[in-house]
């Protein structure tokens, strides 16, 4: 009895031992109860990203402006801003795509259609500057001083040379809906004097001064690279020349990756009257004269857009 006893105890022993060497372990990513959630405390939520996506028009980049703005919001808030600088037009497609948390653009009647389609989620004015035509000193179209829509009409009518970004920018579609103005469409002008370049408004300012050329452009950015253009102001005040800018944020409800916590931050920062102040005296100590006048406390009818 003592043997059949001893045997049994010692099968069992061993019988135990294989069940738990053939035990499956945890997985590696099983998560990890720290010593406040075994006591029954909540965890702190994860904290928010701290990146973001803005997508703006080259004007705000090539005139120098986010070179002050982005530092100074990074410093303040924290978040790490990566600007991707395109086209008014090509920023709201990142919007429509879900590849950017918040636009700095200034494409007026675009926004709009982003906003109706619930792609945007904030929309607020921030600032304007206008639009100006420029060319060489010559002038060989004699447009100086015209109407902007009398001088694009003179333009056409001499074949003189004619730089287009070309790129479904803001100031791409404002320089089309102008020709429209004019009872011209630029697709049927030969490409010799009508010259699309695809670029930023930077790089068409450099191709229209080494041609000889007109083009439109924003004041800022031409003001910005002045020194390096053989262009001058021909075409400027003109009521249909009016540049407009707004910063969106993109719906989170849309594209729930997108960080509108970030995005909400930079539309409040650029918004604030100390970033007003800031928009509003950028350019005077170089130029003479703001390249952008601050908008945060007006409304879009006080522009004259509704």
């Amino acid at each position: 009895m003592k043997r059949a006893t001893k045997l049994t105890i010692s099968t069992r022993l061993i019988l135990l031992l294989t069940l738990s060497a053939c035990a499956s372990f945890p997985p590696l990513t099983a998560p990890v109860i720290s010593t406040s959630q075994a006591s029954g405390a909540v965890s702190s939520p994860p904290a928010p990203s701290p990146d973001i996506i803005l997508a703006t028009t080259t004007s705000t980049q090539d005139s120098g402006l986010l070179d002050v703005l982005i530092p100074l919001f990074e410093t303040q808030t924290g978040y790490k801003v990566k600007v991707v600088a395109v086209g008014s037009g090509a920023a709201l497609k990142m919007a429509e795509e879900g590849n950017a948390d918040v636009l700095l653009v200034h494409a007026p009647a675009a926004e709009k259609a982003l906003m109706d389609a619930g792609l945007g989620k904030d929309r607020l004015l921030v600032m304007h500057n206008d639009f100006i035509l420029v060319g060489p000193a010559a002038d060989p179209a004699g447009i100086q001083g015209l109407a902007v829509v009398d001088a694009f009409q003179a333009i056409a009518a001499t074949h003189s040379p004619f730089v287009s970004r070309g790129d479904d920018s803001g100031t791409h579609k404002a320089e089309l809906a102008l020709w429209k103005k004019a009872d011209l469409d630029p697709t049927t002008f030969s490409p010799d004097f009508y010259i699309s370049t695809g670029q930023g408004m930077g790089a068409s300012l450099t191709i229209a001064s080494e041609k000889g050329a007109y083009i439109f452009t924003d004041r800022a950015t031409y003001l910005s690279n002045k020194e390096n253009l053989d262009l001058e102001i021909l075409v400027e005040g003109d009521a249909a020349l009016l540049n407009v800018y707004h910063v969106i944020t993109v719906n989170p409800q849309k594209w729930p990756k997108a960080n509108y916590d970030g995005a909400m931050s930079f539309a409040r920062f650029i918004t604030d009257p100390a970033t007003q102040k800031i928009i509003g005296e950028f350019g005077v100590d170089k130029f003479g004269q703001p390249l952008f006048f601050p908008d945060a406390d007006k409304t879009d009818a006080d522009l004259g857009l509704e």
